[in-house]
């Protein structure tokens, strides 16, 4: 029973606590570090808990808590080897970004509604996580989607709120026709549990038109073509927003319900995962094009992300197991590595209050440490060995290739290679040469801790890639395990 104790505390920690905090900063006005601790603690909690229940998963052990027939549908929270690795990765960033953000968020205003959207944004993605059934991924689905509308918008200004407004409507309209897709699946089986869903398309095939509509919702919310344009808007944010919601784990959502709906409990109808690859494909090189001829420093790592995102799809859509573990390997390393890179803008951005990178260059003269955590998180992002970024794209090439696709991998190589040279182009044209900003100075210490911490984490995913490794293979063992 301890273990149903746990799962429940990762998902009500945060969202209670979401709750806590704006009241601590109410009671104690003049006391950030209550109201920043209880933040903190509440991210550190899930992130502890969910690696408590990390070796029980993947020993096979599946625990499951919840109670029957509420509102006609069960309320139920599964942990499975793939909820548990997915909120092991979601719950340490986010604790990260949370730490960043005591240096970053200290002058602004609206501080109690950003740690509790923050805190809540962590809740609600815990309990999509782990939610057993459809309606309860659409209820926390569609949490997420107004925390990262009103931390979007934090500024205030209008253009933050209207590309808030865009980033809510679209995803939300995403999500409405996957809630219709979710329907059309309980038509079928009569249920919107995971479980009775997996046992009775194990049998018959998925209608095409409930795949589409269910796609619509992901592909909106992973920021995919042609539902991408809102996320390089919503570089007006605050840097640690942009980590946390639009590089290390909202559009992670989407790719996460991909694996959890056509990986492990509904096989996609034949043809459809082709289908996926060449949209996932179309959005890695256009969102790459994209960001080589950007000057906006942060739209260029949004655009990065979107093009990187296609090789997640690419991973989990061809159906092999290596190319699965690919996938979901590239969900961590990508984490990590993009969370430092919008960090270190961030830190660029409010010391330079410069966004565009033609009028930056040599910061890392008066920016050493912040210098070499862009690079170092770059290098991971291009793939570049012994970084754990190169472990993940090399088995998604070779699941691919297993699975005998050919092409696709070649064009998706030419995808990689603008990788490479946009961000060597962003290192070198904010970095290198002549200084412009003579003046600008290291971040807070916390914040430069921070984004260093995640540049070690990048090196180390790939010197000791075998750790990570063992756990994504043995949850996609479980996985076509039990759909074999």
């Amino acid at each position: 029973m301890i273990y149903q104790y746990m799962l429940l505390s990762i998902v009500f920690i945060p969202v209670l606590g979401a709750f806590l905090v704006p009241l601590a900063g109410s009671v104690y006005p003049k006391k950030d570090s209550v109201r920043n601790g209880i933040a903190l603690v509440c991210a550190a909690t899930s992130c502890i808990l969910s690696l408590a229940l990390l070796p029980q998963a993947l020993a096979g052990k599946v625990i499951t808590i919840g109670a029957e027939h509420m509102f006609g549908f069960h309320c139920l929270f599964v942990a499975d080897a793939l909820a548990v690795f997915m909120a092991c990765v979601s719950s340490f960033i986010s604790a990260i970004i949370i730490l960043y953000s005591f240096g970053y968020i200290s002058h602004y205003k609206n501080q109690n509604e950003y740690y509790c959207m923050v805190v809540l944004f962590l809740g609600s993605m815990m309990g999509l996580v782990f939610a057993g059934n459809l309606i309860f991924l659409y209820i926390f689905w569609e949490i997420t989607a107004i925390t990262s509308w009103r931390l979007i918008g934090f500024f205030r200004e209008k253009k933050d709120v209207l590309r808030a407004d865009k980033s809510f409507l679209v995803t939300v309209f995403g999500a409405l026709l996957m809630l219709i897709g979710f329907v059309m699946l309980f038509q079928r089986s009569g249920s919107f549990d995971l479980s009775v869903l997996k046992a009775s398309f194990g049998a018959q095939a998925l209608p095409s038109i409930a795949v589409a509509l269910i796609l619509c919702g992901i592909l909106s919310k992973s920021a995919t073509l042609p539902f991408h344009t809102w996320l390089p808007d919503a570089g007006v944010a605050p840097s640690p927003v942009t980590a946390l919601l639009h590089a290390a784990v909202l559009v992670k959502i989407g790719v996460y319900v991909f694996a959890r709906l056509f990986v492990a409990t509904m096989p996609l109808p034949v043809g459809w995962g082709l289908i996926v690859e060449v949209i996932a494909l179309i959005s890695a090189i256009v969102a790459g094009g994209a960001a080589l001829i950007e000057t906006d420093l942060k739209r260029i790592i949004a655009y990065s992300t979107i093009s990187q995102i296609g090789f997640i799809f690419f991973g989990l859509a061809t159906g092999n197991p290596i190319g699965v573990a690919g996938g979901l390997l590239f969900i961590l390393m990508h984490g990590l590595a993009k969370a430092g890179l919008f960090l270190c803008a961030g830190i660029v951005e409010q010391n330079t209050k410069i966004k565009d990178i033609t009028k930056l260059g040599g910061l890392i003269k008066t920016m050493p440490v912040t210098a070499i955590s862009f690079l170092l998180c770059a290098f991971s992002v291009m793939g570049i060995p012994p970084f754990g970024g190169f472990f993940s794209k090399y088995l998604v090439f070779q699941g691919s290739i297993t699975a005998g696709h050919l092409l696709i991998p070649f064009a998706f190589f030419a995808g990689a290679i603008l990788t490479v040279i946009y961000l060597f182009r962003v290192f070198n044209m904010v970095f290198m040469g002549e200084s412009s900003a003579s003046s600008a100075k290291e971040g807070s210490p916390i914040m430069v801790a921070t984004v260093a911490t995640l540049a070690a984490l990048s090196l180390a995913g790939g010197i000791l890639v075998q750790f990570p490794a063992q756990a994504v293979q043995m949850t996609v063992a479980q996985i076509f395990g039990v759909i074999k």
